[in-house]
């Protein structure tokens, strides 16, 4: 099958309702070294062969992003999973209880390890993940190979959970994307890395960092404010998730023309253009559903400046501050 190309150059991107006969095509474009955005249930990921240079390669090009920055490896299940790297017992543990679902492990790579040099950005470790979402997961099993698969979206920027963000931001630079409506968590999963020494939470996810402890039975390390140049896992970069509007964060009151993020309806007064309240009822898991779909909202307003309620960082609610933290972070040249 040869892929899409509108006249003159540019891939035509198909963009399909995830029905047996799309996931079975989809699956067909991977094998041929294509690209195929697909649902889970953090974000929507821009899959590629997770086993070919050259298909990681697509991605790196397609989203614009760093080639120091690895890429998540998906898998159907834990024992394909262990067929890459070497997990240790607190990395079974985890994978054990967390998968599938939003939790992704780095963990050393095995001798036969067949995942692409380049998505592990030249690293002895591989970060691996199970989603909890019946669409990826049959998309896996057609394509045949473990799939990198990033957020569908350009590099730095807010992280798609609809389909039609896909389509803002790619489209005629990826060959597919599959419409399974709506993700339903929002956020990237959580990151922890099991390598030498005890378990380090690197990214926060809608898994907590209380929910690891629980499960380890032991203090994990919390590294999740870190900022890497050259990062073990994504999601790790000083600036990220950002819109092209400048975030003003934890106000009191905003200014008019400012757009505003709301949560419980703190602003609720306020006399900004336009406000979007992540939960009216401040409810921290829909607040997570909301943030990166509210964001691009509201950054397509044309405001200079989104002002942002105060979001309480307590479960969730750590995960969405970091996010907000990053997307208000100075950015490059």
């Amino acid at each position: 099958m040869e892929r899409e190309r509108a006249q003159g150059g540019p891939l035509k991107t198909v963009l399909a309702q995830a029905s047996p006969p799309a996931i079975e095509r989809a699956g067909a474009i991977l094998r041929e070294g294509g690209l195929v955005a697909m649902p889970t249930e953090t974000v929507y990921g821009l899959a590629a062969d997770a086993t070919s240079d050259r298909a990681v390669a697509a991605i790196y090009a397609a989203k614009q992003r760093p080639v120091f920055n690895p890429l998540i490896a998906h898998f159907a299940d834990l024992e394909t999973a262990q067929r890459e790297a070497v997990f240790s017992d607190a990395a079974l543990t985890l994978a054990a209880v967390f998968w599938p679902g939003p939790l992704t492990l780095v963990v050393p790579v095995s001798a036969t390890c067949r995942i692409s040099l380049l998505a592990r950005a030249g690293l002895a470790s591989v970060a691996l993940r199970v989603p909890d979402h019946a669409i990826a997961r049959a998309l896996i099993g057609k394509a045949g190979v473990p799939l990198a698969a990033p957020s569908a979206n350009r590099s730095g920027g807010v992280s798609p959970t609809l389909p039609i963000h896909v389509l803002a931001d790619l489209d005629g630079c990826i060959d597919m994307i599959l419409d399974g409506g709506p993700c339903r968590i929002g956020l990237e999963s959580t990151i922890v890395a099991c390598l030498d020494g005890p378990p380090r939470l690197l990214r926060r996810g809608a898994i907590t960092l209380e929910a690891l402890r629980s499960v380890l039975g032991h203090e994990i390390a919390d590294s999740s404010h870190g900022v890497d140049e050259r990062p073990t896992a994504p999601g790790r970069l000083l600036s990220h998730y950002a819109p092209r509007a400048r975030l003003r964060l934890n106000v009191a009151a905003t200014h008019p023309e400012e757009a505003a993020l709301d949560f419980g309806g703190f602003l609720k007064a306020s006399p900004s253009l336009r406000r979007l309240d992540l939960s009216p009822a401040g409810d921290l898991i829909e607040a997570a559903a909301n943030l990166f779909a509210f964001l691009r909202e509201l950054d397509a307003m044309g405001a200079a400046t989104i002002a942002v309620a105060p979001i309480p960082a307590l479960g969730l609610g750590s995960a969405i501050v970091d996010r907000l933290q990053r997307a208000a972070a100075p950015r490059g040249p």
